[in-house]
C-alpha cells in the first residue's frame, strides 16, 4: 500500500463515510456521492446520520465529491451503496449496479474493485464482476479484480466503530487478498479475518444477522406466550439471564437496513438453489408480524379508541435513520383500530418522515397532554429521562402507559394510570 493514487469509497451514507474517513487517516481519499446535498452539508461539517462528529468531519484530509469524473484517477473502488429488498421481499441491486455501471467506465488496468454492500453469496463475482467488465470492455480477474469486506457498521454505536472492528476481506486473487488486508490492517486495530474466498465472506455477511433475526424472533414468540399468561417477558428474560449461557436477546421491533433486510437475500438464494430456508423466513414472518401484535396488545389494554401518543420513530435508540422501522406497523396497526396517533422523535427528520411515511412529526412535548395512552416505542435517551410528573402531564386519569422497550418499568409511574409492557 505504497500508491499515491486515491481509494474512491462510493456512497456516503452509514457505511461509507464511516470507513472514508478512517481510510484518509492512512491514504490518499476521495468520497463520492450521487446527492448533491448530501455533499454540501458534509462539506460544511454536518453528518445527518450522526456517525461522524462535525470537528472530525472538518478536520480529516477526506476528499468530497459528486464528480464522478474525480475519482477516474483511483486505483481501489470501495462500494458502499444500500442494498434493500423490494416491495416482494426480494433482493434490489439496483444501485450496486449502476455504481458498477458508474465506475467501470473509468476503470484502468490493474484496479481493484471492493465491494462492502451486503449482498447473497456470488453477487460480487457473478453480477459485479460482468456488469463492470461489459462498462470497461476490460477482462475481470485479468484487468481488473474484484475484492469484498463486508461492512458491520452498527449505528449509533460508539464502541464498535470501523477502526476497531475485526475486518473479514476476501480477494479474487492471493495478490488482490494480500493488498486488501494490507490496506484495512492500517484502517483497524481489530485484526484482518482472510476468508477463504468471495463467495465466503459473502455467505458470512448475511449469516451475521440472520442469526440475529432469528434469537429475535424466538423471544419474541416468547412474548406473545407471555402476553396470555399475564406476565412481562422482561421479568422472564431477567430471571432466565442468571443462567451462565444464556443468550441476552430482548423482544420488539425489527427493522433498520441491516437485520429486517439481510435474511431475504440469504432466503433468496437459498431458494434460488432449490431450498426451502425454513427457519429464516419464519424468524422474519414473526418479526414483520410484531408492530401489528404489539398494536393489538395496546388496544386491549385501553377502554376504546382514543388519542394515543407515540414515542419514537426511528427503527434504533438513539439513531436519526427513519430507514425500514417497524415502528410505523405500530401507527398503522392503532389507527386501523380506531385510535388517533400522534408521533414524537427528537432526533428524526421531520421532513424525512413526512416523505417516507406521511406523518406530520412532532419534534417537541412541550404543550402535549391528556392523551388517553402513551407508548414508548424507540429506546431514545430522551425518552428515558423522562419522569413520573412528565408523564403524568402527557397521560391523563385512567389512561395507558404502554412500554414496549421496558422504558419505565424500573421506575415510579404517575398513579391511576395503567402500565402494560411487552
Amino acid at each position: 500500500m505504497t500508491s499515491s493514487s486515491p481509494i474512491a469509497v462510493i456512497g456516503l451514507g452509514y457505511v461509507g463515510l464511516p470507513l472514508a474517513v478512517a481510510l484518509a487517516r492512512n491514504f490518499p481519499t476521495i468520497g463520492y456521492d450521487l446527492d448533491q446535498s448530501r455533499i454540501a452539508e458534509l462539506r460544511r461539517g454536518h453528518d445527518r446520520t450522526g456517525e461522524i462528529d462535525g470537528a472530525v468531519l472538518s478536520g480529516c484530509d477526506l476528499t468530497l465529491t459528486d464528480d464522478g469524473a474525480a475519482i477516474a484517477d483511483a486505483e481501489i473502488y470501495i462500494v458502499t451503496v444500500p442494498t434493500p429488498v423490494d416491495d416482494r421481499n426480494q433482493p434490489d441491486l439496483r444501485l450496486v449496479e449502476a455504481a458498477c455501471a458508474s465506475i467501470g467506465k473509468l476503470l484502468a488496468v490493474g484496479d481493484i474493485v471492493v465491494f462492502e454492500s451486503t449482498v447473497y453469496p456470488g453477487v460480487t463475482e457473478d453480477i459485479c464482476g460482468p456488469a463492470l467488465a461489459k462498462a470497461s470492455n476490460l477482462v475481470c480477474g485479468k484487468d481488473f479484480f474484484l475484492g469484498y469486506s463486508p461492512e458491520r457498521i452498527n449505528p449509533g454505536d460508539r464502541e464498535h466503530t470501523v477502526d476497531k472492528i475485526t475486518k473479514v476481506v476476501a480477494g479474487q486473487t492471493p495478490e488482490v487478498l494480500d493488498r486488501l488486508a494490507a490496506l484495512y490492517g492500517r484502517v483497524t486495530s481489530g485484526g484482518i479475518h482472510r476468508a477463504t474466498n468471495i463467495k465466503t465472506a459473502e455467505a458470512a455477511k448475511v449469516i451475521e444477522n440472520a442469526q440475529r433475526d432469528i434469537n429475535i424472533a424466538f423471544v419474541n414468540e416468547v412474548a406473545a406466550i407471555c402476553q396470555k399468561l399475564k406476565i412481562s417477558a422482561h421479568d422472564v428474560l431477567d430471571a432466565a439471564g442468571t443462567k451462565w449461557n444464556f443468550l441476552p436477546f430482548t423482544p420488539g421491533l425489527v427493522g433498520g437496513h441491516c437485520i429486517g433486510v439481510d435474511p431475504f437475500y440469504l432466503a433468496f438464494q437459498a431458494q434460488q438453489l432449490g431450498h426451502d430456508p425454513q427457519i429464516i423466513l419464519s424468524g422474519r414472518r414473526l418479526n414483520d408480524a410484531m408492530g401489528d401484535f404489539i398494536a393489538g396488545c395496546i388496544d386491549e389494554n385501553m377502554s376504546g379508541p382514543g388519542r394515543v401518543l407515540l414515542l419514537g420513530l426511528t427503527f434504533k435508540e438513539n439513531v436519526p435513520d427513519l430507514r425500514n422501522t417497524k415502528v410505523i406497523d405500530v401507527v398503522t396497526g392503532l389507527t386501523e383500530r380506531g385510535h388517533t396517533v400522534a408521533v414524537h422523535d427528537p432526533i428524526a427528520d421531520a421532513g424525512e418522515a413526512d416523505r417516507l411515511y406521511g406523518i406530520p412529526l412532532l419534534t417537541s412535548l412541550e404543550g402535549l397532554d391528556g392523551f388517553d395512552a402513551v407508548v414508548g416505542a424507540v429506546r431514545h435517551d430522551h425518552y428515558l429521562s423522562l419522569g413520573t410528573a412528565d408523564l403524568a402531564g402527557l397521560v391523563r386519569e385512567g389512561g395507558l402507559i404502554a412500554d414496549i422497550k421496558g422504558l419505565w418499568r424500573d421506575k415510579d409511574r404517575p398513579p391511576n394510570r395503567g402500565y402494560w409492557q411487552l
